[in-house]
C-alpha cells in the first residue's frame, strides 16, 4: 500500500479504476463505430458504474454476512470497499439497472448499449482480478506448478504480511485462480470482438454471449478455489449463480438468434448522425443536390418536370418536333 500524503493508495482500488477506464474506452469505440456519439456513453457510464459498485458490494456482504455481522465482527467494515469484496453478480445486476436509467434519460437502446459494452466489461473484470493478487486473496489448492502463487499470512487492514504460526510469513504455494480468471476474461473479450465482426449480433446477443462465456469459465475456476464461501447442496454459492445466469443468457440468445435491431437510439438520432457528412451536398437554397444518374442511364432519366412526372428524354422531343 502506498500513500499520497495522508491518503492511502490501495492497489485493489487502482485495478478497479483502470478496468473501468478501459471498459468505457472500449464501449465508446464500439458505439462510435456503429454511428453513435461517444459523449452518450459517458452519460450512461456514470449511472452504470455507481450502481455497479454498490451492487457488487451489496452482493458480497449479503452472500457472506458472517464476515461483517455477529460476535466479534465490525459491521462498519461492510462499507470498506477498498479492502476488497465486490461480487460480480451484484455489480452486473445493479449496473444494468443503472445503465437502463441512463439509456432512458438519453434516448438510447439498452440492448445496443449492452452489446457495445460487453467486451469492455469482461476486459475490466480481467484487469480488476489483479487487485486480488495485491490483496493476497482468491487462490486455489496447493500446487508445485511453476506458476504457483506464494500466499502470505496477511493483515488486510494494515496491507502487509504478518508472521504465521510457524514464524514464517509464507502460508504456502497455491493455484493462482485470480490469474486463470484474468486470462479467461481477456481472451473472452477478444472472442466477443471477433464474433461481432464475424456474425451479425443484435438485440443484446453480444451481451448474452458474454454472460454465457464468463459463467462457463467462472464455474470451473470457482471449483478450484479454497477460500471461504457458503455452500448449497455441496456447491459453492457462486457456482449456483453461474448456472442460473448461464441459462438466462442461453435462453435470451436462443430467443433472439434471428432478430436484429441495428438502431442505437429510440428516437432515430443515429440517422441524423450518419447523415451529417452529407450536409455539404446542400446548395445555397438549403435543398440537397439531386442524386447523380446511374452509369449507363439515358440522359435526363432522373430528371423531373415541375409537375413531378419524369421528363421526356431530349432525343424523343427532337424527333417529335421534326416529325
Amino acid at each position: 500500500m502506498l500513500f499520497l500524503g495522508p491518503i492511502p493508495i490501495r492497489a485493489y482500488a487502482v485495478c478497479i479504476i483502470v478496468g473501468i477506464i478501459v471498459a468505457i474506452w472500449v464501449t465508446i469505440k464500439r458505439w462510435e463505430a456503429r454511428g453513435g456519439r461517444g459523449d452518450d456513453i459517458w452519460n450512461v457510464a456514470g449511472w452504470a458504474v455507481v450502481f455497479g459498485i454498490i451492487g457488487g458490494r451489496l452482493y458480497h456482504v449479503i452472500s457472506d454476512p458472517e464476515l461483517y455481522f455477529g460476535s466479534g465482527r465490525r459491521p462498519l467494515d461492510a462499507v470498506k470497499i477498498w479492502d476488497g469484496g465486490l461480487g460480480i453478480w451484484g455489480a452486473i445486476a445493479l449496473g444494468v439497472a443503472g445503465a437502463w436509467i441512463g439509456c432512458r434519460r438519453h434516448g438510447m437502446r439498452l440492448s445496443a448499449f449492452a452489446d457495445a459494452c460487453a467486451p469492455g466489461i469482461v476486459a475490466a473484470q480481467g484487469i480488476g482480478r489483479w487487485g486480488n493478487w495485491f490483496n493476497n486473496e482468491l487462490y486455489g489448492g496447493p500446487t508445485t506448478l511453476p506458476w504457483r502463487l506464494r500466499i502470505h499470512c496477511w493483515d488486510l487492514t494494515a496491507g502487509h504480511a504478518v508472521a504465521c504460526p510457524d514464524g514464517s510469513t509464507v502460508l504456502g504455494y497455491f493455484h493462482p485462480t485470480f490469474l486463470y480468471e484474468s486470462i479467461w476474461d481477456l481472451a473472452l473479450a477478444g472472442a466477443l470482438v471477433w464474433a461481432a465482426r464475424r456474425w451479425r449480433l443484435g438485440r443484446g446477443n453480444a451481451f448474452a454471449l458474454y454472460v454465457m462465456g464468463y459463467t462457463a469459465g467462472r464455474s470451473w475456476i470457482e471449483a478450484m478455489r479454497i477460500d471461504h464461501a457458503n455452500h448449497i447442496l455441496g456447491l459453492r454459492l457462486n457456482d449456483w449463480t453461474s448456472i442460473i445466469v448461464f441459462l438466462g443468457g442461453a435462453v435470451w440468445f436462443w430467443r433472439n438468434r434471428r432478430r436484429w435491431d441495428d438502431s442505437l437510439y429510440r428516437d432515430g438520432r443515429v440517422d441524423a448522425a450518419l447523415a451529417e457528412p452529407d450536409s455539404a451536398a446542400e446548395d445555397s437554397s438549403g435543398e440537397r443536390d439531386r442524386p447523380s444518374e446511374p452509369a449507363g442511364a439515358p440522359s435526363g432519366a432522373l430528371a423531373e418536370d415541375s409537375s413531378g412526372e419524369p421528363e421526356e428524354p431530349s432525343e424523343l422531343r427532337a424527333e417529335r418536333a421534326t416529325g
